[in-house]
């Protein structure tokens, strides 16, 4: 079982070569920089040679033009490699994506050429100390200042913070709630700007998260994304991608698990017979292999939802995000099991895997937050 498995005859090649680039660049570095905490930024600017800096950005702004439904092949691959590193560079897709999407001409310009190369970084501004699940509750301000806005407020657990160059930061412009939210495009060396110590984290460590400091930074009207109070839906459209794209991280790092799984199976021995042979641990790798199967299954069709305008894309994005996210978290802690103690010893590459997938749970909006935005969608004609 690979992750190739039902891919369209253009996706096969596309899957590929994700899958060799993971293999060369990110597999063997993976424990390292984590271990290391280091932050590969040369290796990102090589997967954007491939147009992994911008996979949904349209062409005519230097992006690959691609759509969701490939773009969980994408990050699925990647995450076989390093989760991690595939976390991020959904996190920075979904940026970018956003500036592509809802910023005029004169901002493409600006910023998509950098940011597609990956010469420039993105971070993802909503969650902060005090708002995390409820981002609509969101305190960070950005006043009107002639033809400027100053923004003031602190954003929490914000990945690629202090080494991105631009940052889409939501801000308060007006009343309490969704409608009060406006976006912006923060750039690293505003002044006012600066950036919390790098957090200690259980996983993803090889990427830095910080908090984003605004004391007063001053941006010309021309960095807001969209209009007043359109920012919370800006930012609730990227998060419908973003939800898939730590989905598929959550796959491709589980199936990695799942593979080590099988090959150490194979090469261990007890009581006389080869631990692969044993019924019982057979039956274990088929229930991993099938979740991941329907987990696939359910993100591909939540994928094809998104680009093509269905109504129910939300649901289904939350459906995929928390489907996935858990059972990727679950095939990943059996497969440690499966090692015995080997796969407790970070060498074995297994322990890793199992710390980066457990956060997914908890990104891009947490799981409880998924099922409230299903049940909502379930029961709305109810009210």
């Amino acid at each position: 079982m690979t992750t190739t498995t039902t891919l369209t005859a253009d996706q096969l090649p596309l899957a590929e070569v994700t899958l060799d680039f993971a293999k060369e660049h990110l597999a063997p570095n993976a424990v390292a920089w984590d271990q290391d905490k280091h932050f590969p930024v040369d290796v990102l600017r090589k997967a954007a040679e491939f147009g992994l800096g911008g996979v949904y950005v349209r062409e005519e702004h230097g992006g690959s033009g691609l759509t969701r439904a490939d773009g969980v092949v994408i990050f699925e691959a990647l995450a076989t490699g390093c989760p991690s590193i595939a976390g991020y560079l959904s996190i920075h897709n979904m940026v970018a994506w956003m500036i592509d999407r809802y910023g005029d001409d004169a901002q493409r310009a600006r910023w998509l050429p950098a940011l597609c190369s990956a010469e420039t970084l993105g971070s993802y501004c909503l969650t902060e100390p005090g708002a995390g699940s409820d981002a609509a509750a969101l305190t960070t301000r950005a006043e009107k200042d002639g033809d400027a806005y100053v923004l003031t407020g602190v954003k929490q657990f914000i990945s690629g913070a202090g080494s991105s160059g631009v940052y889409v930061v939501m801000a308060r412009t007006g009343e309490d709630g969704p409608r009060g939210i406006s976006a912006f495009v923060v750039e690293r060396d505003d002044p006012g700007l600066s950036f919390g110590p790098n957090e200690r984290k259980m996983g993803w460590n090889a990427q830095p998260t910080r908090q984003v400091i605004l004391d007063g930074v001053r941006v010309p009207a021309d960095r807001r994304l969209g209009a007043e109070g359109e920012g919370f839906r800006i930012a609730m459209h990227g998060l419908n991608g973003g939800r898939l794209g730590i989905a598929a991280c959550s796959l491709g790092g589980a199936q990695d698990a799942l593979d080590r799984s099988l090959a150490h199976l194979a090469d261990r021995e007890a009581f006389g017979a080869r631990l692969l042979d044993a019924q019982a641990l057979r039956f274990r790798l088929a229930d991993m292999a099938t979740e991941l199967s329907a987990a696939r299954a359910l993100v591909r069709q939540a994928a094809g939802a998104l680009d093509s305008g269905d109504p129910e894309a939300l649901q289904l994005c939350a459906m995929a995000k928390r489907f996935a996210t858990d059972t990727g978290y679950s095939v990943a802690d059996r497969a440690l099991q499966l090692h015995g103690g080997y796969g407790y010893l970070s060498e074995y590459g297994v322990e890793k895997i199992v710390r980066d997938l457990r956060v997914h749970q908890i990104l891009e909006g947490t799981n409880e937050i998924m099922r409230v935005i299903v049940a909502r969608g379930l029961t709305e004609s109810l009210r």
